[in-house]
């Protein structure tokens, strides 16, 4: 997909704001909802949404909207950091299909990176819902 185009209503970030499919939920209020990466580059990798916008990408959401996905990527940040003591973060954005992006509803990524850990290639293995239920009740004890 390029930049332009149409917002898809039935992508899985819509749908699971609509509870059409399930998440491993960390964070959620009137505008602002993230849950763990189910195929994650790292331990903790979380997707911080906006509920209410029907932006693709960067370029197409609204300035207040932004600045709430953005709030809760650093509170979520800190959560992560605290809890994990990962050697770094890495907060990314993608837009576009060649940029990265494979779900076209805007969405920060939080990435944890530990020493000596390569970067998994992103959506190449599907994370062990246990382990996944595990880490959320972990993270869930610090919001």
């Amino acid at each position: 997909m390029s930049l332009h185009g149409t917002y898809d209503p039935h992508n899985v970030f819509a749908q699971i704001i609509r509870g059409e499919a399930p998440c491993y939920k960390l964070y959620e209020d009137d505008d602002v909802l993230a849950f763990l990466d189910i195929f994650p580059q790292s331990l903790g990798h979380t997707l911080v949404i906006p509920k209410r916008s029907d932006a693709r990408n960067i370029l197409e959401i609204e300035p207040e909207t932004l600045a709430k996905v953005m709030a809760v990527t650093q509170r979520l940040t800190r959560v992560l950091v605290n809890e994990l003591q990962p050697a770094g973060v890495q907060v990314a954005q993608f837009n576009g299909a060649p940029a990265g992006q494979t779900v076209f509803h805007i969405h920060m990524h939080i990435v944890p990176r530990f020493e000596g850990e390569s970067l998994a290639i992103h959506a190449s293995q599907k994370a062990d819902p246990q382990e996944l239920e595990i880490l959320q009740a972990r993270l869930l004890k610090h919001l």
